[in-house]
């Protein structure tokens, strides 16, 4: 009884917020401050055609700092969860032929589609955390495939190390050396929506491309390793 009313208070504290929302809702006309000044500014001052990727990157990089570090506490905390198997074991049931075929096949392909979008992340939709994403999801797809395939955990490892290191590093040089944490006026902003623009801003994405692929690789590989052991037990 107690369950079912906190269900429908719940429903009906829901209900209500969405209701003043509906009668309230009024279109803002003029944009805050902010918002106009990252508009009508970020292409001169940063010299990417993408805004988001211009508040994400530059304007407000320290809180990508925080977004990337906890995606990282979130991997470390997984491979502590999951007790590994012997990734050197090879005598675990494989799929289909058609799936690892594919795999085969694919894996080049999606790995080439992530470093397209998150070198292009400063030009169109897209970035460093939707190129790595798609990375991981290839990597997912050779785990299906193949669970006990040995995918090098060293591997992962340096590359997630090594661009996190980059990542802050080129941070401090923006503190240093230009106005501010990842200010991306380091490198010259170059031409106007070319794939040579936005100074530093394609750089930071590639390393957090690089940092996001091997971060959720590494969750990937470590719970297909795991559902392999259980599929034996």
């Amino acid at each position: 009884m107690i369950k079912k009313l906190f269900t429908a208070s719940l429903v009906a504290g829901f209900g209500y917020i969405l209701y003043e929302f509906l009668v309230n809702f009024s279109q803002k006309l003029v944009l805050p401050a902010v918002s106009s000044h990252y508009i009508n500014n970020g292409p001169k001052e940063l010299g990417a055609a993408n805004i988001v990727t211009s508040v994400v990157v530059s304007y407000r990089g320290l809180d990508t700092l925080g977004e990337v570090t906890v995606l990282f506490a979130a991997s470390a905390v997984v491979g502590l969860l999951i007790k590994l198997t012997n990734t050197d074991n090879d005598n675990g049931r494989d799929a289909s032929e058609l799936l690892m075929t594919g795999a085969r096949l694919l894996f080049p392909l999606i790995v080439l589609f992530g470093i397209y979008v998150f070198i292009n992340g400063h030009l169109t939709p897209g970035g460093g955390f939707q190129g790595g994403a798609i990375i991981a999801s290839g990597v997912m797809l050779l785990v299906l495939s193949k669970p006990h395939r040995h995918i090098s955990h060293a591997l992962l490892g340096f590359l997630e190390s090594i661009s996190g290191v980059a990542y802050v590093g080129l941070g401090v040089l923006g503190v240093i050396l230009a106005g501010g944490f990842l200010d991306n006026r380091l490198l010259p902003l170059g031409e106007y929506n070319t794939l040579l623009s936005g100074g530093l801003i394609p750089v930071i994405y590639i390393i957090i491309g690089l940092k996001v692929g091997s971060e959720l690789s590494t969750v990937v590989v470590n719970m297909g390793l795991k559902a392999a052991e259980r599929e034996e037990d």
